[in-house]
């Protein structure tokens, strides 16, 4: 459930946060935490490779386990929290031998849900199987690309892929993106949805929350000079002149396809995604 700031100044008054779904008291666990430095966006000799990227709020880094390689031991869920670091909710677990770990939590987990990591698991929300035993039609997320590699695929807040066939090994999954592709059936994927459904729907309602995520400023193209953009120099408010956008650097954008024409995995992609309608 979104809630929506109702204070009468300008940035405020649009801005709204997700405020169920997880446990806003509870503190992180210790044991899993780390330190998070604060060189974002730059190489290890300090030049830039990612601009707009900087600052942002002091915080920690929680260990994940994407992998969840304690199989066959049933796990108590302790808490769901809201980590920083990411836009799905993570849950807190206990293993029925004592020791502790956070994962993806699914929509709609609570404190006091078993759950249990399988071949044979039960298929029930929040448990973790091999793609070949979920029934078409299921949602699953946090999804292997190869085997014991751990999730890899639809992590993010609210998403999850659609188990469509099950053919000669391999299990076909919609993906978010509406592109159907072929992951090997041992496999494993949890089932269920990423929680923070309503993510997408947030309004960060002032540029000074984007520089708390570490965001920094964006300037367009068109309005720098012409020694430091493509689309730079005019008179006012100028097109860009131009048969096609271009980066900063000169190289085509928006609309060129960058996916290599023989990248090893396209064999497994059964159906390409949708152009988007503009």
């Amino acid at each position: 459930m979104l809630k929506i700031r109702k204070i009468k100044n300008t940035g405020k008054r649009v801005m709204s946060y997700v405020k169920d779904g997880f446990d806003k008291k509870r503190k992180p666990e210790k044991s899993l935490l780390l330190p998070k430095t604060s060189k974002v966006g730059r190489m290890s000799t300090g030049k830039i490779s990612t601009r707009h990227r900087g600052g942002g709020h002091k915080r920690m880094l929680r260990i994940v386990d994407f992998r969840l390689n304690k199989k066959e031991i049933p796990a108590k869920v302790i808490g769901v929290e809201k980590d920083p670091n990411r836009t799905t909710f993570i849950a807190l677990i206990a293993y029925a031998d004592g020791e502790k770990s956070y994962i993806p939590a699914w929509h709609g987990a609570k404190e006091g849900d078993i759950i249990m990591i399988s071949p044979k698991a039960e298929i029930k929300i929040g448990n973790r199987t091999i793609l070949k035993r979920i029934p078409v039609g299921t949602e699953v997320f946090n999804i292997e690309l190869k085997v014991n590699k751990g999730g890899q695929i639809v992590r993010s807040a609210g998403s999850s892929a659609v188990v469509m066939a099950q053919e000669n090994g391999f299990t076909h999954l919609q993906m978010p993106s509406s592109e159907i592709r072929m992951i090997h059936d041992v496999c494993f994927a949890t089932i269920g949805k990423a929680a923070n459904i309503e993510h997408n729907t947030i309004r960060i309602g002032k540029a000074g929350r984007k520089r708390w995520m570490g965001r920094r400023p964006q300037v367009r193209g068109k309005v720098m000079n012409p020694v430091d953009h493509p689309h730079g120099g005019g008179e006012g408010n100028q097109p860009i002149g131009l048969k096609y956008q271009k980066t900063k650097w000169g190289k085509p954008a928006k609309g060129v396809k960058t996916r290599k024409p023989k990248k090893p995995s396209s064999q497994y992609i059964v159906r390409r995604r949708k152009k988007k309608k503009r």
